[in-house]
């Protein structure tokens, strides 16, 4: 549906905006904004590097002077602490702006309704809510780290129409077209860490890299300069540490996690690293993991399989967002591995995707929603030890 009001544009381009910032702010929020006056638009800006210039900071630069009596339009509230930069919500009172929208409040304890609490002292008129939905879904592995303190799971697979990921003979190059590929590719540009189990090491030696893309994101691609933004953080559930000192993951590319259960020592690159987890008769403790990653500042994981790490998560409840490419093909065959493995859920308590949507990319078709109700219990009481907003 397109933007109906002045202020519902104003704020689709902040949004738009905002997207820019993909794969280059994390774990802080992507965020826009538009200065307008007089009805017309007199200056943008956005949040584009983490540790680098606020969306508000950019906007208010090229506005300079014509700022004084403007609307300043963001799609998250102003910061008002002072961390890697000055706070946003002090710039915007000094440059003289009369009003502030901004899409939604930010989840993140430190601003939290404080940021609008500042402007409103200084004689700023603050709204909020406009595009709010938007928003929310373009940031929604920043506000799920603020509200859980544990990183935002997407649980991606490529499957034929009858859910096989390989064929009887153990064939899965490749399932799915190149366009679709290549899209499910540069999502993790997008992401901080992307997840397989050593099996899939094993077999397929991968090296778990992102792929070029058009300044924007995977999930809304934009046109421009394709280029890699970064690789994400390369997390290998490894029990046994059998990953072999050739495989591609442990190359420089990124840095590199080999999450074990047992007390084995061996040389490494400098860019791999050991995590040390408890285990049970189900596997390594996800739970722990999640929290370990949290405290390195990871607020968004990637699981890219295979079946057995694809069921773990999903029993333990830790999958927030399910991305499935079809392929037009059936395999069939009973040896022919699925998605998931084990006996399954039962029907009435199976778990279920909300805010489906499906769109087709070559001759494939992706199919994405959200898992059910969170199932991590309450968020932390204090504010998650790397947990940062815009620079914090």
């Amino acid at each position: 549906m397109r933007p109906a009001t002045p202020d519902q544009r104003a704020m689709h381009r902040a949004i738009v905006l905002a997207r820019r910032g993909a794969g280059a702010v994390s774990p802080n929020p992507r965020v826009g904004c538009v200065i307008v006056k007089n009805g017309r638009v007199i200056a943008e800006g956005f949040h584009a590097r983490y540790g680098g210039p606020h969306a508000e900071q950019e906007a208010l630069r090229k506005a300079g002077k014509r700022a004084q009596g403007a609307t300043a339009y963001v799609n998250l509230e102003p910061c008002c602490h002072y961390g890697k930069t000055p706070p946003c919500a002090k710039a915007l009172i000094a440059a003289g702006v009369r009003r502030v929208v901004a899409a939604m409040k930010d989840p993140n304890p430190l601003v939290s309704g404080k940021g609008f609490a500042f402007l409103r002292r200084a004689g700023v008129i603050v709204e909020h809510g406009v595009l709010e939905e938007e928003a929310r879904r373009l940031n929604r592995s920043f506000i799920h780290f603020m509200e859980t303190g544990r990183p935002y799971v997407i649980l991606k697979a490529a499957a034929s129409l009858d859910g096989r990921t390989a064929d009887g003979w153990g064939r899965s190059k490749w399932i799915t077209s190149e366009a679709a590929r290549g899209f499910s590719r540069a999502l993790r540009a997008e992401i901080d860490a992307i997840l397989v189990g050593a099996e899939t090491v094993l077999a397929d030696d991968p090296r778990l890299t992102a792929e070029a893309c058009d300044a924007g994101s995977a999930s809304s691609p934009a046109r421009g300069v394709r280029r890699i933004l970064r690789n994400p953080v390369r997390v290998i559930l490894d029990s046994r540490l059998r990953t072999p000192a050739k495989a591609r993951v442990l190359d420089e590319a990124a840095p590199t996690i080999l999450a074990c259960a047992c007390k084995k020592e061996r040389p490494l690159p400098p860019n791999v690293s050991i995590l040390r987890l408890p285990s049970s008769k189900e596997g390594l403790d996800l739970k722990a993991l999640l929290r370990a990653l949290a405290g390195r500042g990871i607020s968004s994981l990637l699981v890219e399989g295979g079946s057995r790490v694809h069921t773990s998560f999903l029993q333990a409840g830790l999958v927030d967002e399910v991305q499935l490419y079809l392929s037009p093909q059936v395999l069939g065959g009973k040896n022919a591995p699925s998605i998931f493995e084990g006996r399954g859920f039962p029907l009435r308590s199976a778990p279920k995707l909300r805010d489906i949507s499906i769109r087709r990319i070559g001759s494939d078709l992706l199919v994405q929603g959200r898992m059910g109700p969170a199932k991590s219990g309450p968020g932390p009481r204090t504010t998650p030890k790397h947990a940062r907003r815009k620079g914090v």
